[in-house]
């Protein structure tokens, strides 16, 4: 094509396709997110071979690649539209046929609740922005999910007795499939039943109506599977999880069962890997789960289902339901002002938002772009319970009148490329949402005596258990640690995080005369990658009772024996388990 054909395609005006063009570009959306969500099936389905081989890494290795599937194959159909449709030259009146004959499609549809999102995550990519909150793409669900059936049903349901307790519950064991035979299945539901009974404090009557449902495909996760369902006995609703591992042997056994519904909820936990489960309906699974977790919300649910897109689309409708009925306005976070991000809050919603500031100074050696990829650095990696997920927007539209003054000026003073004013609202071209939790430090502020050892001893844990899973933290200031709703400490401060195996953890030299020591400059290199643990205690530890604490349980963090060591651990391939409940729910082996 020559350099006037090209130039006079760029410009052409729109033009209107002809009748029955409208069905065929809805068909070719569909068949996009069709083959996305077939693919996307494909890996889960995968995950029983890995779990009975115990292949963690293959396991993490899904869970990674995963992720980018999603944006791939949206990719995929916006490049196939324009090249068939020529669809970025399309005019309104056709988008508005386009999505018409996009939602007839979806009668009978599985997943149409995704295919929405999909649809509008194309769109996204050929439509100006002035479009996102228009009739041209599903702001609102057009399908309804309340009622769609998976086939075979997404849940089983068993009926036991006194009297056949054990068989049935072998039943429903039984009943995933899984190849490898287990240990002593009859030993670890005795142990089941006897962990109910103690959260019960006595087993109920299993009488009439008395039934058990169970989510019919197990939830993978690194080396574990883990089993959803709940006992239903008149008032009694209980949800249960029971979590399955693969012995050295090869044979299965149940390392743990979990009753509370706290601990259930914290399997689920945005700070933990995502799962992977095939899902037929997955709108009928994150029912089941809201059902028996309901202060999960469904977008925490769908993104941890590996479901990304459908998590920030729930988010946003969520955010802007809230807007609707809330006054407050967007305010700074509370906590100590970071030097790379501006970090912000709607009082009334529990989370904060993160916009990378456009110049970062001294001493911090990023940029935007670096610290992008140290955030897709933890979506990708296994988190551990340790470190907070969060969800990645571009241009979200927030009210004008509702951004504090001081808040908007700041905005626009330190990160300028990232804020547009457009009539009467703020676009934030690019930023990070996050779970709200109150910081570390102000935290400690505020706390003494048992609560305050208690917390500097998770902290300690917090950092052992992410060296482990290969995770340096970098800036390891309280301030960049928060409180979970369940009181677990989490990191979320990326910027300096690095691969464990990045980093060489050193013994401060002696210096070299007297006068080095005297001089108050350090005399070692410090060079990128040099890590000093000796150097930890004079930043971290100058609160007496946060020291005492601290050199209580965790001195050896303070040399760099035991980063050396986790290091090595690391690169000789050695991988351990990261339970998400108490080692005292644990079943002995």
């Amino acid at each position: 094509m020559t350099v006037s054909a090209t130039l006079s395609a760029q410009s052409a005006p729109p033009r209107l396709l002809a009748p029955a063009a409208p069905r065929l570009v809805a068909q070719a959306i569909l068949d996009g997110f069709n083959h996305h969500y077939q693919v996307f099936r494909a890996v889960c389905r995968r995950a029983q071979a890995h779990f009975e081989a115990g292949d963690a890494a293959a396991q993490r290795a899904a869970v990674r690649e995963r992720i980018a599937f999603y944006d791939t194959r949206v990719a995929e159909a916006t490049q196939r539209l324009k090249q068939e449709f020529c669809a970025d030259h399309l005019p309104n009146e056709d988008w508005a046929r386009i999505k018409t004959e996009y939602i007839g499609l979806l009668a009978g549809h599985k997943q149409p609740e995704l295919a929405e999102s999909f649809f509008n995550s194309v769109c996204c990519r050929i439509l100006h922005r002035s479009y996102f909150h228009n009739d041209y793409i599903f702001y609102r669900p057009a399908v309804s999910t309340e009622y769609l059936e998976a086939d075979p049903p997404t849940w089983r349901c068993y009926y036991p007795t006194p009297a056949s307790l054990y068989e049935v519950l072998a039943q429903a064991v039984g009943d995933f499939g899984f190849t490898l035979p287990f240990e002593n299945l009859r030993r670890d539901l005795r142990r089941v039943v006897s962990a109910l009974r103690r959260h019960l404090g006595r087993l109920p009557r299993l009488g009439y109506g008395a039934h058990i449902e169970v989510l019919a495909a197990p939830f993978y996760r690194s080396n574990a599977a883990y089993l959803i369902g709940r006992l239903r006995i008149g008032a009694l609703d209980q949800p249960f999880a029971l979590a399955l591992y693969r012995s050295g042997a090869g044979e299965l056994y149940v390392d743990a069962a979990l009753f509370d519904p706290l601990l259930v909820r914290q399997l689920f936990s945005m700070s933990r890997a995502y799962f992977l489960v095939d899902m037929e309906v997955p709108s009928a699974v994150v029912g089941f789960l809201h059902d028996i977790l309901p202060d999960k919300s469904s977008a925490e649910l769908y993104t941890m289902l590996g479901l990304g897109k459908q998590g920030k689309t729930m988010f946003y409708r969520e955010l802007m339901h809230h807007l609707r009925h809330s006054s407050d306005t967007f305010q700074f976070a509370p906590g100590i002002k970071g030097m790379v991000m501006i970090v912000f809050a709607l009082p009334s919603f529990p989370f904060v938002f993160k916009v990378i500031k456009d110049v970062i100074a001294p001493p911090k050696e990023v940029s935007r772009q670096l610290v992008r990829e140290k955030y897709q650095l933890v979506k990708q990696h296994d988190r551990v319970g340790r470190m907070a997920d969060s969800l990645e927007f571009s241009d979200v539209a927030l009210p004008r009148s509702r951004v504090a003054p001081e808040l908007l000026d700041e905005l626009q003073r330190l990160a300028p490329s990232m804020v547009e004013i457009d009539g009467d609202s703020v676009i934030i071209r690019h930023l990070y949402i996050e779970c709200r939790m109150q910081p570390l430090n102000i935290w400690l502020d505020t706390h003494e005596g048992q609560d305050l050892e208690d917390k500097v001893r998770d902290y300690g844990n917090a950092l052992r258990e992410l060296a482990i899973a290969n995770i340096f933290p970098g800036d390891m200031l309280f301030k960049n640690f928060g409180i979970t709703r369940l009181g677990r400490v989490v990191f979320y401060d990326y910027d300096e995080i690095e691969y464990m195996t990045d980093c060489d953890f050193r013994r401060i030299p002696p210096p070299p005369t007297p006068e080095f020591e005297m001089s108050g400059e350090a005399w070692y290199t410090g060079n990128k990658g040099e890590v000093y643990p000796e150097e930890f205690g004079t930043f971290l530890l100058t609160h007496a009772p946060v020291r005492r604490a601290f050199m209580k349980y965790h001195a050896d963090l303070l040399r760099p024996e035991f980063w050396q060591q986790a290091k090595a651990r690391i690169q000789a391939g050695a991988h351990q388990d990261y339970y998400p409940y108490p080692q005292n729910l644990r079943f002995p082996r």
